[in-house]
């Protein structure tokens, strides 16, 4: 039998009949690790821009050989760079710092278009590149990658969800605000004048954060970062949005499931199409929850206990938290760029420590073994008003 050739329709297609035939588009949402490096990206370029475009009109510029000359930056943050990452942070706040640094990169190249690429003051070549790194940044640790097993892995986990669930968490009161305060340090990327990337990280420096329960009111202070003024910056959320478990409050975590099923087939379903494939961001949303919260101790308990059942996640015998402190880790690595985070614990206590970032294979001019990002909490408490520390810290501000 012969067969007629279809033939093609040639009249357009409306916007109703091309709506129906075309898949939805996908949700764009960056996964916390992806807003954590891009923050990172993004505070170089503005090191660097700044560095190479800011015009220089004193008439000794030329004799500055000062950090702060050869760079722009003030006093040194990102893990993310992971950029923040993967962004220490408030859950679901750090793209406000991501959104206000690229806001700079764009003014920085506005400026650089202005000054028609001459360059400025030292800390250049004349192809652009830095020929320092930025002000306050030291080179990265390298430490050797030591392979994780599941073996073991369950009764550690047994052990360190006993603990979350029988540990005594502040309960704030009406008007009163959840502190969290860490010691962080996240990669600074660096192009020198050679062309070479070279591996840098932020001096570890002090963050602090202060959230309402429900996450309308909130302040940050880091002062280390050119991002966040010396005396903070407001985290408030005047519309009151929804929370979710990108974006949770105190008294959000309060109604989540506490059996680890639930939880795990909640936050597959909430982040599906984010990040690096749904076990990567799995782990990635438990990570941020336990990071900067005062999580609920039986709610705590369960996402340890959920986040044992991702595939990939192993046991790490030892690693080190911003503060210098040993400890077991679970971790998993991120097939996309191989990095590997890593949740410490107190080996006797099974207390919660603070993460660690390591890269596990070479990538883009990071060399295995290269510690990423660290963090430490080292207090959570409750208290009445933002900018107020627990008793015994004191009301000055932190160091840089």
């Amino acid at each position: 039998m012969i067969r007629t050739p279809r033939r093609r329709r040639e009249e357009p297609l409306d916007h109703a009949e091309l709506t129906r035939l075309l898949p939805a588009p996908g949700d764009p949402e960056l996964s916390s690790d992806r807003l954590n490096r891009l923050e990172e990206h993004l505070m170089t370029e503005i090191r660097n821009r700044t560095s190479d475009t800011a015009p220089d009109t004193s008439p000794h510029a030329s004799a500055d050989t000062s950090p702060e000359a050869a760079t722009g930056a003030p006093p040194a943050g990102a893990h993310a760079g992971d950029r923040a990452p993967r962004p220490a942070r408030r859950p679901g706040r750090r793209p406000v710092l991501v959104g206000a640094a690229a806001a700079l990169v764009l003014a920085a190249a506005g400026v650089a278009g202005l000054a028609g690429g001459s360059g400025g003051s030292g800390g250049s070549t004349s192809s652009g590149r830095a020929v320092a790194p930025p002000a306050g940044a030291v080179p990265a640790p390298v430490v050797q990658v030591v392979r994780g097993t599941t073996a073991g892995l369950a009764g550690a986990v047994a052990d360190i969800s006993g603990a979350a669930a029988r540990a005594e968490l502040p309960e704030p009161g009406p008007g009163q605000f959840l502190y969290i305060r860490s010691e962080v340090s996240w990669l600074v990327s660096w192009e020198g004048a050679d062309g070479k990337n070279r591996s840098y990280v932020d001096t570890i420096h002090p963050r602090e954060v202060w959230m309402s329960p429900d996450g309308d009111k909130g302040w940050l202070m880091e002062p280390y970062k050119e991002a966040v003024d010396r005396d903070g910056i407001t985290l408030d959320d005047p519309e009151g949005g929804e929370r979710t478990l990108n974006s949770p409050s105190y008294d959000y975590l309060r109604t989540l499931p506490t059996d680890p099923n639930l939880l795990l087939k909640k936050i597959y379903d909430e982040t599906g199409g984010m990040g690096n494939g749904p076990d990567q961001q799995a782990f990635s949303t438990i990570g941020d929850l336990l990071r900067e919260q005062v999580v609920p101790p039986k709610l705590a308990a369960g996402l340890y206990r959920a986040a044992a059942r991702i595939p990939g996640v192993v046991l790490v015998d030892d690693s080190v938290d911003a503060a210098g402190r040993h400890g077991v880790a679970i971790a998993r690595t991120d097939e996309a760029d191989g990095a590997r985070t890593e949740w410490i614990f107190d080996r006797e206590t099974y207390t919660y420590l603070g993460e660690r970032t390591v890269q596990t294979r070479d990538v883009e001019g990071i060399k295995a073994g290269t510690v990423r990002g660290r963090t430490a909490v080292t207090d959570r408490a409750v208290v009445d008003a933002v900018k107020q520390r627990p008793a015994g810290l004191g009301d000055a501000p932190p160091s840089a």
